[in-house]
This record gives C-alpha cells, structure tokens and sequence, in this order.
C-alpha cells in the first residue's frame, strides 16, 4: 500500500472529520480511499471507460395509468439479457414503487433506464449505477451431476453431466465485483 500525505485548511479538515464520523469510518485512510474510489468511478462513467455495470433503476408510478405495467414488462423483456429481478412495492392506494436491477453494459443498461423512467405515467425515475468488471469462468456447483435450480444466466457445466441437463447447460458463467 503507498501513502501519501495531504494538507488541509482546518474548516476542511474539521468538516472531513465530521464526515468521518457520520459515515462511521474508523479512520480518515478508510474514507479517503471511498472518496477516491467514488470520484474514480464517476470519471470513468464520464469518459465512458467502464464497460460494464449493475444498475438499480428505481421508480414511482400510478397504477391507475392505462397499459402502464404491460409496457414496462414489455420493455423489461426487450432488456431480458439485462434484468436481474424486480422489486415491487405499494406506496399507497395510487402509487407503486418498482425496483429493476441490471447488470450489462454500460450503455445498454443507460438505454434501458432511459426508457423506463421516460414512460408516460412514470412520476419518479432514479438510478443507482456501479461501473463493475465481469469475469467469466467456468466451475462445477455439484460433485454429482445436474442439479435443479435455474440460473437465469449462462453456465458451464462441463463434461460431469449426462443427459437431463438443465436450459444452459455447456454454457459460462458470469460473475461481477466492483472495479477498484
């Protein structure tokens, strides 16, 4: 680990102490490293360096408007290669809170955000966005054949299976972490 030392006016250094506190950091190297992650993130979403991502998109709508739910399943099938799960809860009588989560491409999962949160009847849309690096592999999940829970994702299963394999199978599997 390098160290580098920075100087602070004291209002500053007071201010990112506070800071520090709030946020529960247990020392000012714990919060300078998320502040420089942070802003390292953002600058390459900017200059579109990052290629990949998981997304949670999150809105608020009526579900009194006419064909609003069949459009946004529409357009969650159009993204399917995208989505993650859904999560839907009722803020009142009128008003629901959907959350869609992504993970794709940076400007693939932009296009899909972009398109939900502009529909008609959608009053709320905000996105969470972290730039992550996908790493494909292959692995085994079990030491004897198949097993009957469905990934929803593309998986290897190698040569240990034979026959009455699952949808995927001979296929890999992705994993994601956060770019650092």
């Amino acid at each position: 680990m390098e160290r580098f030392t920075i100087s602070l006016g004291a209002e500053l250094a007071r201010e990112f102490d506070e800071l520090i506190h709030a946020r529960g950091y247990q020392n000012r190297s714990e919060a300078m490293r998320d502040i420089l992650r942070q802003h390292i993130e953002e600058q390459r979403l900017r200059v579109r360096e990052a290629s990949h991502c998981v997304a949670n998109v999150s809105y608020v709508y009526s579900h009194h408007e006419r064909e609003l739910a069949d459009r946004v399943i529409a357009l969650q099938h159009h993204f399917h290669d995208l989505t993650i799960a859904t999560m839907h809860v009722h803020l009142d009588h009128d008003q629901c809170m959907e959350s869609l989560f992504l993970k794709g491409p940076v400007d693939r999962v932009r296009a899909c955000a972009d398109r939900l949160t502009a529909e008609r009847g959608v009053r709320h849309g905000g996105m969470n966005l972290v730039p992550v690096e996908i790493h494909t592999h292959s692995h085994p999940h079990s030491s004897g054949g198949g097993h009957a829970h469905d990934h929803g994702h593309e998986h290897d299963h190698g040569a240990e299976h034979t026959g009455n394999e699952e949808a995927g199978a001979g296929q890999l599997h992705q994993h994601t972490r956060p770019k650092s």
